[in-house]
């Protein structure tokens, strides 16, 4: 064994009996001392299956975690899509998990699971209290062993439209959505791994056939091109026999090489563009770079900063500052084969891209002039180690982290390096990475316009996508045979969950200033950080009082995030990115919130910032002047979003006219034209007050140290802040379909509901949320597996309660086909009927309670998710009882009483049904359904309706 600083190699000993295959333990790696080290070990299966383990017993939980090193950059030309498609299927069941039964059993034992595509990977994962690891194991073995069999034919075409639907919603449905689509096929050769994007084609779904998604899975989805990486409440020896058990009789798969790097070279600047249903012209400049992990990697990653993030960037001060962009950044994003180091810009409407490529190149020599200096270093080294430390809050940080550096550096233990690599960057490394990469090279110039505006354009297209040189690659897929694993145990029996684990719900202090001001925190050691959260009450609410000028609270909320007295706003963000902290002012429907997160041996310096910023804002005329021109604009652009038409119209509906909830918090552009620097100064004077405002702590510091270093609140003048009393809302007189022409939309938007109840943790409204758990508040609910796993319309679906210190309301939502608009309205409402009528069955109320009961586990994990439950308690003033109190109405609650809740709270016959859709698709079926239709415009007044049905 050879052990230095904090790692152990073991290359020969078997961790199990001579009869069984051999897994090797590889390596192990301690921490020493304060350095930045995720500990674990690393084994080799005989199949050559990967396993690293992470053991944490900081909290209940275990993230389990499957990489695959396949993504889209392993697809073939006119197959695009297969990775991604692949994830979809790799849900739908096995051998011994029935169809959505995955969903439906993490979620029974109280966990949450997902799966994600990009280029290079595609990953599987679930985190669930520890008593579930061997179900965990025991799902990612089935399917990886024992999927083939399970795949048919109609699951294949139920799943073929959720990625339709996939695809609609986040790209072909959404502004600027095929904006990386564009770029990558005209900056890629023709056959490039790189030159689609992981969602594919249309006409390549459209195309392949079950088969060829098989052979893509016996191709590239062995244990062998596969890592396992088990992170949180486990001891490694445990989790090496359940690997041994579950994986270790797979198969290996092909042998799969690594890829070489890719990167393209360009002979000229390539012009694209096209028409989008947008507001705003986008222009996006894009350059080959290398490849993650290449040495030039970390100064191209400091290049970016400096040009363009943050306010202390060359394009923040030429684009944004003086008002000729929405916003203006530089990026350098990097995969496994090449790079991209890319320019966008965000230009006000009707502005010439070929004017804003202008200013980009003469930003570009201004760089040239500028250079780089010591603070820009400092402030990214910074910076980069506080977004280390802080991605490792969560079991599920540190596991994908250790899976990541494993798949793609064959090193768990990268983290070591790459702060090296951070640390060692140069203002000379900056300065050759720009010469050699941007200075005088060729990009990919994309000009995204407003429909009919080509006169925007930066230039006219001067580039044609070319097949000349490609060469299919080699086949991969011929004599490809599925073989399963022999076992000595039973898989068709699911693994019998361990004891539940005991949770601990955070010890935790509370406090008051003599200004009013409640303060509560909780110590949390597991990484040395501190967040505070500060909330004041009011925000979009308090716009009541003058309801011409709203808008107000959100256009304060950025005015203090600007200039203060003592410092310009580009000052104040050098300073906190020199420390690696972020204070962040945001305002929402009901409170402004100060975010604040720091590294503790930062926190000194932090809160002197957050003095500044909270008690010295300078309100500047010029940064009101941008600031009000940004947000106007943003109100226009709200007109070109289905799904903010949709939840505005919704709103409109619910609280009716007179009421400030049925106003966007960002206002109207009549509200925000109202409003002046006074009147800014005016809302920050009355209503930033300690008497209606709580902080929350949470990190690695004491009761006492933290009170020590916050007596400059003490000094926080109290004011008497009077919150507005609510408005009762309309009644809704009966079920109507509310309908508003988007044309073209590739999708629907449908909004279904009412205005129910305040939030109560105990109440009426926590019972009500349990009810419609098995409705539509679960991946395996009602509603989403009708709309989406059976029908194919939808990408999700689902409703909640969201009910505040204010009444909310019930909603039933989803982004649908088109084509399926009316379809899928007919489909909420049976379901809510059936629901409202027959009630629960004892299956669903099994699954609730076992669902529920078991996630607390998983609440209190991360710094965020502690302060956000601290939260809740000061704000509604909740006793300390409240979670077994909760505890107990769950375990107690019957399918009566939930059948009870069910017909008193789904309303049917007086709900609101909003859809936004393309007339000519959706409303001739709309209109044949037993409802009155009534069409609205974007701003929700009516424009007509048809007779009643």
């Amino acid at each position: 064994m050879i052990q230095k600083a904090g790692l152990s190699f073991v290359l020969t000993a078997s961790l199990v009996s001579a009869a069984e295959a051999q897994t090797k333990l590889v390596e192990k790696v301690t921490r020493q001392g304060d350095e930045l080290v995720i500990p674990y070990s690393k084994y080799k299966l005989a199949n050559g299956l990967t396993l690293i383990v992470h053991e944490d017993h900081s909290d209940p939980v275990v993230h389990v975690d499957v990489t695959y090193h396949v993504g889209s950059a392993r697809e073939e030309v006119g197959k695009s899509g297969f990775a991604h498609f692949f994830e979809h299927m790799m849900f739908q069941g096995s051998d011994n998990v029935a169809d959505e039964e995955h969903f439906k059993i993490v979620s029974e034992s109280g966990g949450t699971l997902n799966g994600t595509t990009n280029r290079d990977r595609t990953n599987y994962f679930e985190t669930v209290p520890s008593n579930q690891l061997e179900t965990a194991m025991w799902l990612e073995a089935d399917r990886m062993g024992f999927l083939l069999d399970a795949v048919t034919q109609p699951k294949f075409e139920v799943q073929r439209e959720t990625v339709k639907n996939e695809r609609g919603q986040n790209y072909d449905n959404r502004p600027y959505g095929l904006v990386y689509e564009m770029t990558s096929k005209n900056l890629y050769p023709y056959g490039h791994p790189y030159s689609w994007t992981t969602i594919g084609y249309l006409e390549d779904l459209n195309r392949v056939d079950v088969n060829d998604l098989k052979n893509f899975f016996l191709r590239w989805y062995g244990p062998n091109n596969a890592t396992l990486t088990v992170g949180g409440d486990v001891k490694p020896e445990e989790v090496v026999k359940l690997a041994e058990k579950y994986f270790g009789s797979i198969p290996a798969g092909p042998a799969v090489q690594d890829m070489k790097p890719m990167v393209p070279k360009l002979t000229q600047d390539r012009y694209v563009s096209y028409e989008d249903n947008v507001r705003f012209p986008m222009l996006r400049m894009t350059f080959p770079a290398p490849e993650a992990g290449h040495k030039d990697e970390p100064a191209l990653d400091v290049l970016a900063e400096v040009m363009g993030q943050g306010k202390n960037s060359i394009f923040y001060k030429n684009f944004v500052k003086p008002g000729k962009a929405m916003n203006a950044s530089t990026y350098n994003s990097t995969s496994e084969l090449a790079g991209e180091f890319g320019i966008t810009v965000m230009a006000y409407p009707d502005t010439k891209l070929s004017e804003t490529e202008e200013l980009v190149r003469k930003s570009l020599a201004e760089f040239e002039t500028r250079g780089i200096n010591d603070e820009d270093l400092t402030r990214y080294k910074a910076s980069a180690e506080s977004n280390l430390i802080n991605s490792l809050s969560s079991v599920s940080g540190k596991v994908s982290q250790l899976a990541s550096y494993e798949t793609f550096r064959n090193n768990p233990n990268y983290i070591q390096e790459e702060l090296k690599r951070i640390q060692s960057v140069t203002k000379e490394d900056v300065m050759r990475v720009y010469n050699q990469y941007i200075k005088g090279n060729n990009s990919v110039i994309l000009s995204v316009v407003p429909k009919g505006k080509t006169d925007l354009l930066a230039k006219a297209d001067n580039y044609t996508i070319s097949k000349e040189g490609f060469t299919p690659a080699a086949d991969e897929y011929s004599g490809l045979k599925y073989t399963k694993a022999v076992d000595t145990f039973d898989r068709s029996k699911r693994p019998a969950a361990g004891a539940n684990p005991f949770i601990n719900v955070p010890n935790y202090y509370t406090n008051k200033l003599k200004n009013g001001l409640k303060v509560i925190g909780a110590k949390s050691d597991e990484v040395p950080t501190v967040t505070l959260q500060l909330t004041i009450q009011g925000g979009h609410r308090l716009s009541a009082n003058d309801p011409g000028k709203a808008g107000i609270s959100a256009l304060t909320a950025d005015m203090m995030n600007e200039d203060t007295k003592n410092y310009t706003s580009e000052q104040l963000s050098n300073e906190l990115d020199k420390l690696g902290s972020s204070i962040r002012i945001s305002s929402g429907t009901e409170e402004t919130n100060i975010y604040v997160q720091s590294l503790k041996k930062n926190l000194d310096k932090t809160l002197a910032l957050l003095q500044e910023r909270l008690f010295n804002p300078k309100f500047n005329q010029e940064d009101f002047d941008r600031l009000k021109k940004q947000q106007l604009e943003g109100i226009a652009n709200q007109a070109t979003q289905p799904t903010a038409i949709a939840n505005k119209v919704y709103n409109k509906l619910l609280y009716g006219e007179n009421n400030i909830m049925a106003i966007p918090t960002s206002g109207t552009t009549q509200t925000v034209e109202n409003i002046t620097l006074q009147d800014v100064q005016n809302f920050y004077e009355k209503n930033y007050s300690p008497s209606v405002s709580s902080l929350v702590v949470v990190g690695d510091i004491s009761e006492k140290e933290i009170m020590n270093k916050l007596a400059f609140l003490k000094n926080w003048k109290k004011k008497d802040v009077k919150i507005p009393a609510d408005i009762k809302a309309p009644s809704i007189e009966k079920t109507r379909i509310y309908f508003v022409d988007k044309p073209d939309a590739a999708q629907s938007e449908i909004r279904i509901g009412y205005l129910s109840m305040p939030y109560d943790a105990t109440g009426e409204f926590y019972k009500a949320g349990l009810m419609n758990y098995a409705l539509g508040g679960a991946f395996n609910s009602r509603i989403n597996l009708n709309l989406r796993e059976d029908k194919g319309y939808t990408y999700g679906a689902r409703s909640y309660f969201g009910g505040s210190k204010f009444a909310g309301p019930f909603t039933a939502s989803a982004g649908v086909r088109a084509d399926a608009s009316a379809e899928s309205v007919t489909e909420f409402m049976k379901e809510l009927t059936n629901f409202k009528t027959e009630g629960i069955s004892e299956e669903e109320v099994k699954f609730m309670k076992s669902s529920i009961g078991q996630s607390d586990a998983r609440k209190y994990e991360t710094p965020y998710q502690k302060a956000g439950f601290l939260g809740r308690i000061i704000d509604y003033n909740l006793n300390k009882d409240f979670v077994k109190k909760q505890t107990d109405i769950l375990n107690n609650i019957t399918k009566k009483d939930i059948d009870a809740l069910a017909a008193k709270n789904l309303p049917v016959e007086n709900m609101h049904i909003v859809v936004v859709g393309d007339k000519k698709t959706v409303l001739p079926k709309l209109e044949a359904m037993p409802y009155e239709v009534i069409e609205l415009d974007t701003d929700g007044n009516p424009i007509g309706s048809s007779s009643v049905k």
